[in-house]
């Protein structure tokens, strides 16, 4: 696993222009990272809005702006790049322009993956990796492409899920008029019942059938969502229980990952917020589809407290509220002592 001592590896470029799960998911390369070669820089190229997220993790030194990036011109683009010395570049994510920055930026060391056509061109370490026909985590498919500077070890999805702890939190404090929603003398239940279009969604009448059974006297529930969600919600949150506060379309994203951190659990489909939860070591439920793209296989919350239910088909209709109620109220049982 040892680091080729010919690299002289400095600092490691992570290209990720991805959505909020994704960000997170590749996290872990970061803080891997740090642990094989303790004293290198890395950046993290992501688009703009994704930065609350990589603010949050201290194996990251620096974020890139991609949003920033492209306004640009391309010389402005490569001098930017060049400036920060980087030794090596991972593509996270498939983007043929960037693969062309960072050549034509000078990056020593340029990894991609051979399915890609482009990546003969501008990378210079090549690596097989199909999504396809691979049965790995998406948090482990960064570190695989490692192997191209001598990492050839990728942890466990179980050394994963601890890796975010002591590396994993919010830069931004939550603000009063958020944290006042957070009960000391409740579990603090957020539920996410929107993707985004990013995954399968459990259907609204469950999550009204879950909340309904859930018991007030144990559970402040919280629901969060875009501001676009928000609009969705409005009729259907007219008759929820008192111990339900709508704070859809109220939160940032910095405020959504500092409101998750101090929250007890999490339930949502395959979207950002579940990862997130699990990251912040909360309990986190994620309700996943068999289907091959979005399955758990590759997509499950990684996190000290995270689990899933996976259906039996392509949506998420097979998953009952008395399967996600079980596994909510386990997270209540008093702890058993060991006499």
């Amino acid at each position: 696993m040892a680091v080729n001592p010919n690299d002289n590896i400095k600092h490691i470029l992570i290209h990720r222009i991805d959505a909020v799960g994704d960000v997170v998911l590749t996290l872990p390369t970061c803080i891997y990272l740090k642990q094989v070669i303790p004293e290198v820089i890395i950046s993290f190229l992501g688009r703009g809005y994704t930065k609350p997220i990589v603010d949050a993790c201290s194996a990251v030194d620096h974020f890139i702006d991609h949003d920033e990036l492209v306004l640009m011109t391309e010389q402005e683009q490569i001098a930017n790049i060049r400036a920060r010395n980087i030794d090596v570049i991972v593509h996270a994510f498939i983007k043929t322009t960037v693969a062309r920055l960072g050549k034509k930026a000078g990056i020593p060391i340029r990894i991609g993956i051979t399915s890609k056509n482009s990546h003969f061109l501008y990378c210079n370490r090549l690596i097989r990796l199909s999504r396809g026909k691979s049965f790995l985590h998406e948090a482990q498919r960064p570190i695989f492409l490692l192997r191209a500077i001598g990492i050839d070890h990728v942890p466990t999805q179980g050394t994963l899920a601890y890796s975010y702890r002591d590396h994993f939190k919010p830069a931004t404090e939550l603000p009063e008029r958020l944290s006042q929603h957070l009960k000391a003398d409740k579990f603090n239940l957020i539920l996410h019942p929107k993707s985004n279009g990013s995954g399968r969604e459990w259907h609204m009448d469950r999550f009204k059938a879950l909340i309904n059974k859930i018991p007030a006297s144990k559970f402040n529930i919280i629901i969060t969502g875009s501001p676009k969600e928000a609009l969705l919600f409005e009729d259907w949150v007219k008759d929820m229980p008192a111990n339900v506060t709508d704070l859809s379309g109220k939160m940032s994203l910095a405020e959504l990952v500092a409101f998750i951190f101090k929250a007890d659990g999490l339930l949502a489909s395959g979207t950002g917020p579940v990862h997130i939860g699990a990251a912040s070591g909360i309990h986190t439920l994620g309700l996943f589809p068999i289907s091959w793209a979005m399955n758990a296989i590759q997509w499950a919350p990684l996190g000290r407290k995270g689990q899933h239910i996976e259906s039996d088909s392509d949506d998420l209709s097979s998953i009952s509220v008395d399967m996600v109620m079980d596994a909510i109220m386990e997270w209540v049982k008093p702890v058993k002592s060991i006499s």
